[in-house]
């Protein structure tokens, strides 16, 4: 095991039995002035994230690697923001879940605790640190972060501003630690460091994932990989079809809620591809379409033919591809063995169609009538998220406060004894 990384470990389990004596006032207090502190250091960050975006530059990195990596003003006021909030929630340490009272007098109680020491490996996104620090300390967990290569200068400059000003808001020093060597080996070596770490929380890609299920030997939650779809119904309003597709595939296309797919129903499709086709060739989307699809809008030479490929692909960019389907069940099955069980639409009239849609479409967040980019832990009210977790244990879809914590049974007795 690599020292440096065996270090880290050890540091966090004691850091994290430390956070379970901080009250809940000491952590709010840290949690604002850390906010305020962002706000006050916006130019020193954007400074530190110009390097990396420059360096990325250099490195010909895709669009949607460099707009994950961009910290704006706006990205940087959110960031300040979400910490006020998770600020702002009913601290769960100590929740009493439920109790009740056994035959022999003894009292049980189930509530809620930390989970301990979390292991978080991201890619791209620096805001990540400041999210995932924030909910760690508001829930007393300690952490690890492993964040990308690429925005290494972000990632120090933020991670040491958050310790810096939690230290002197009393946060036990190493409640969050980042591995600031770039050598990809810790990343092995972090992961199976069980000894220390409780669950590991991988935010990115499918490679990120399969490296994890192959080598990780510590819990992990399954987080980021979004092959999202939109399922056009033949009942559809096509007035409101079109901006909720919009808005799902442009808004930010390098987020893993923003679709890859439309499926649009056969008996529909004459009346809203031309449009949507024209909507999105305009919005500069490069589009690849099933071959019934691209029949319908001509053969146009800005319209290519979709490959195999192209369905169940992650592209987190401005490029969509698009089939037709028989009815809703062909929708269903379609999404259900090329998404990647995280967010998924259905637009509709039909609320016999709707329902089987919300309920047979097996993904942690299933909408009607509504853009996929709200599958977001700042918009579901979570004040940020550390993921969203595409798997059913220990939770699903974005995960807040509430998901970082596990339960414990307190028994109380006076000399009960087991006959």
């Amino acid at each position: 095991m690599n020292e440096y990384i065996e270090e880290m470990g050890k540091k966090a389990k004691i850091a994290s039995q430390k956070l379970l004596t901080l009250d809940t006032k000491t952590k709010n207090n840290a949690l604002r002035a850390i906010a305020d502190e962002i706000i006050e250091k916006k130019e020193e960050i954007k400074a530190e994230n110009k390097i990396d975006l420059e360096n990325g530059k250099k490195m010909d990195l895709s669009f949607a690697l460099l707009d994950r990596m961009e910290l704006t003003d706006a990205r940087i006021e959110g960031m300040a923001q979400s910490l006020r909030e998770i600020a702002a929630f009913t601290d769960p340490i100590g929740e009493i879940l439920t109790g009740w009272n056994h035959k022999n007098g003894m009292s049980i109680a189930k509530k809620r605790v930390p989970l301990g020491v979390i292991g978080m490996i991201y890619e791209s996104r620096p805001n990540v640190t400041i999210d995932a620090a924030g909910l760690c300390l508001k829930s007393s967990n300690a952490v690890i972060l492993r964040g990308s290569e690429n925005a290494i200068n972000s990632n120090i400059y933020l991670n040491k501003l958050f310790n810096e000003v939690g230290k002197k808001a009393g946060i036990p020093e190493n409640s969050v630690q980042l591995i600031e060597k770039p050598e990809r080996e810790l990343v092995k070596d972090m992961i199976t460091l069980n000894e220390y770490i409780d669950v590991l929380i991988p935010r990115g890609g499918k490679g990120l994932k399969k490296f994890m299920i192959e080598n990780a030997t510590i819990p992990v939650i399954e987080t980021g990989a979004g092959v999202c779809h939109i399922f056009v119904d033949e009942s559809a309003d096509i007035e409101m079809a079109l901006p909720i597709i919009e808005n799902a595939k442009t808004q930010r296309p390098s987020t893993c809620n923003s679709i890859e797919t439309v499926l649009v129903h056969k008996n529909i499709a004459n009346k809203i591809l031309p449009k949507l086709t024209d909507m999105l060739i305009k919005d500069k989307v490069e589009l690849r379409y099933s071959k019934e699809a691209l029949d319908i809008v001509g053969n146009r030479n800005d319209v290519k033919l979709a490959q195999d490929e192209d369905f169940g692909a992650e592209y987190l960019d401005m490029v969509m591809s698009l089939k037709l389907v028989d009815n809703v069940e062909e929708a269903i099955h379609y999404i259900n063995e090329y998404g990647t069980h995280h967010s998924d639409s259905i637009i509709t009239k039909n609320i016999e169609n709707a329902e089987k849609f919300l309920n047979e479409v097996d993904s942690a967040a299933v909408y009607l009538n509504a853009s996929t980019r709200f599958s977001d832990g700042g918009e579901f009210g979570f004040g940020g998220e550390i993921g969203i977790s595409t798997q059913k244990l220990h939770a699903r879809g974005p995960m807040g406060v509430r998901e970082l914590t596990t339960t414990k049974y307190v028994i109380r007795g006076n000399g009960q004894i087991r006959e």
